[in-house]
C-alpha cells in the first residue's frame, strides 16, 4: 500500500548521480531535478545512487543536497533521502534532544515499525550516535512515560498471524481491571502492550470490545487530560490501526494553528514506502478532502511538490 510511484525504467544510478551533480552546478539549484529522481526512486534505488555519487564524485550525497536546499524542503528531500533505519534512528535521536524532545515520535516509531525494521533502526542509532537507543530513551524520560517507552523501543515481536484466543480473552479481562482500577502504569499492562504481537493484541483488543461493551481507548479516553495516558492510548493506535493514528497527526499538522511541517514531513517521508495508501484512505474518510488536496491548500513551492509526489500525486 505505498503511494511512492518509481517509473517502469529507471535509469541506472550512474545516470542519477550525474543529474543530480549537474542539478546542483551553476547559479541556482534544479529543484525540479532533484524531485524528479529522488520522489521516484525506492530506499534501495536512492542507496545505490549515494553510493554512485560518493564513488565518482568523492563527495556526499546528503551533505550537497544540505549545502543546497533550504527550509521545509531541505528536510523532506534530506529525511527522505535516508535509509528507513537511518532515518528512524535520526528522528529518534532528535525526539530524545531537548529542544525538540517528543515522547510521541518515540513512541510513534516504537509501535509502528516491524520488529525488523525497529531492531535495523537501533542499530543505525548505535552506529551513528555511539550510544543505544534504549540508554538515551531511558535518560530522557522520566516517571511512567520511560517505564512506557523503554519496554516499547526495546521490544521484537513476534511478527506471524498465530494467535492464541485463550490467551487474548485472559489478558483482555486484565488490561480491562487495570483500566477499570486506573493502574494505567502497572506492569501486567504495560508487559502486554509491549511483548505481544500486533496480531495478538488485536485479538485481545476485539475481545475486550466483546466482553466489556466498549473500545479500549474509549475507556482510556475518561482521564483524556493525562498526558501519560495520552501516550498510552496512542501507543494502542499505533498497534492497532496505525493508518488511523496516522491519519489524525496529519490532520491536526494541516487544520492546527499553522502547519506542523515537522510532523507532515515525517509522516509523508515515513510512510511513502509503506502504507501512505491506506493514510490517504483513511484521511479522505474522516475529512472529506483528499489528502493531496489538503497539502496543497497549506504548503507551497518545491516543497509541496515534493510531498505531492512521494503520496503519488499524478502531476507531481
Amino acid at each position: 500500500m505505498a503511494s511512492l510511484k518509481v517509473p517502469t525504467s529507471v535509469p541506472e544510478p550512474y545516470e542519477d548521480a550525474e543529474q543530480l551533480k549537474k542539478a546542483f552546478a551553476g547559479w541556482g539549484t534544479n529543484e525540479a531535478l532533484i524531485i524528479q529522481i529522488l520522489a521516484h526512486r525506492n530506499a534501495a534505488q536512492r542507496k545505490l545512487i549515494r553510493e554512485t555519487y560518493a564513488a565518482a564524485y568523492g563527495e556526499d550525497l546528503l551533505k550537497d543536497l544540505d549545502a543546497e536546499l533550504s527550509s521545509n524542503f531541505q528536510r523532506a528531500v534530506l529525511l527522505w533521502t535516508l535509509s528507513p533505519a537511518e532515518r528512524d534512528a535520526y528522528l529518534l535521536n532528535e525526539a530524545t534532544k531537548r529542544l525538540t524532545s517528543s515522547n510521541w515520535v518515540i513512541l510513534e516509531i516504537a509501535c509502528t515499525r516491524s520488529s525488523d525494521d525497529l531492531f535495523k533502526a537501533r542499530q543505525a542509532y548505535h552506529a551513528r550516535y555511539k550510544k543505544s537507543l534504549e540508554e538515551d530513551v531511558a535518560y530522557h524520560t522520566t516517571g511512567d512515560f520511560r517505564k512506557l517507552l523503554v519496554p516499547l523501543v526495546t521490544a521484537f515481536r513476534y511478527e506471524g498471524e498465530e494467535v492464541n484466543m485463550t490467551l487474548a480473552r485472559k489478558e483482555a479481562n486484565i488490561l480491562h481491571e487495570k483500566i477499570s482500577d486506573k493502574a494505567y502504569n502497572d506492569e501486567e499492562l504495560i508487559r502486554i502492550i509491549s511483548t505481544r504481537s500486533k496480531a495478538q493484541l488485536n485479538a485481545t483488543f476485539n475481545h475486550y470490545l466483546d466482553q466489556h461493551g466498549c473500545e479500549i481507548n474509549k475507556d482510556l479516553e475518561t482521564d483524556s487530560d493525562d498526558e501519560y495516558l495520552k501516550l498510552l492510548s496512542a501507543a494502542i493506535e499505533c498497534l492497532k490501526t496505525p493508518e488511523k493514528y496516522f491519519e489524525k497527526v496529519l490532520r491536526l499538522g494541516i487544520k492546527g494553528t499553522g502547519t506542523d511541517e515537522w510532523d507532515l514531513t515525517r509522516v509523508v517521508t515515513t510512510r511513502a514506502e509503506v502504507d501512505m495508501e491506506r493514510i490517504k484512505e483513511e484521511y479522505q474518510k474522516r475529512n472529506s478532502v483528499p489528502l493531496d488536496r489538503a497539502i496543497a491548500g497549506d504548503t507551497s513551492g518545491d516543497y509541496e511538490r515534493m510531498l505531492l509526489a512521494l503520496i503519488g500525486h499524478g502531476d507531481a
